[in-house]
């Protein structure tokens, strides 16, 4: 980082603010009378004091612009859904109800920003689901030929939608499964909040 950074992220520090009332202080008793010719010693001890004795900056590991990267997930889910209901003549029925829930349970992980910008690996999980896997199954069913991918002259007994379908099952279970991690920490939340209210009940009783 440049000096000029450190410098900038110094001069908003809680070390630098408490170190600067601290000085004012000194000033204080400067016009006073009480420090004498020694006052500029006086203020930058009493900065120097400040400065030491002031708690430590807050750590941050959250990314810088995870929140902007959530918004901007969000809005490559929501182009990707109306590409594709503009193309749900082609769909298979399944794979169009797969999507609602694969999108409904995504809107509910990216509503919750605070959880995803705390964790990087489950920001990616999602970006890969949004992204790759889902964009690619129904590009590669769409760039098929109509009649193909509907069964007829197929070689095999899994026809394309039946893979597309698959690969929908797959990814909704993922990401079911990310939102219960995430979400888990709230729900332990609310049965600490039942554990307490519980345990205030007793003490009443």
């Amino acid at each position: 980082m440049a000096i000029s950074d450190r410098l900038v992220r110094y001069l908003g520090s809680t070390k630098n603010l408490v170190g600067s009332a601290c000085g004012l202080a000194g000033l204080g008793l400067h016009a006073a009378g009480m420090t004498g010719s020694s006052w500029p010693f006086v203020v930058a001890g009493l900065y120097a004091a400040g400065a030491l004795a002031a708690p430590p900056e807050r750590v941050t590991l959250v990314v810088a612009g995870a929140e902007d990267e959530i918004e901007r997930l969000r809005a490559d889910l929501d182009r990707l859904v109306e590409r594709v209901a503009a193309h749900a003549g082609r769909m298979p029925p399944p794979a169009m109800v797969r999507l609602k829930e694969i999108r409904d349970t995504l809107d509910d992980l990216l509503a919750r920003p605070d959880p995803l910008a705390a964790d990087p690996r489950a920001r990616q999980e999602l970006i890969r689901a949004v992204r790759t896997d889902l964009p690619a199954g129904f590009e590669t069913y769409l760039n098929l030929p109509g009649w193909f991918a509907a069964g007829r002259g197929r070689t095999t007994r899994r026809t394309a939608a039946d893979e597309l379908v698959a690969q929908l099952d797959l990814i909704a279970e993922h990401v079911t499964e990310l939102a219960g991690r995430l979400l888990e920490a709230e729900a332990q939340r609310m049965r600490d909040q039942t554990r307490r209210l519980r345990d205030r009940s007793r003490r009443d009783a």
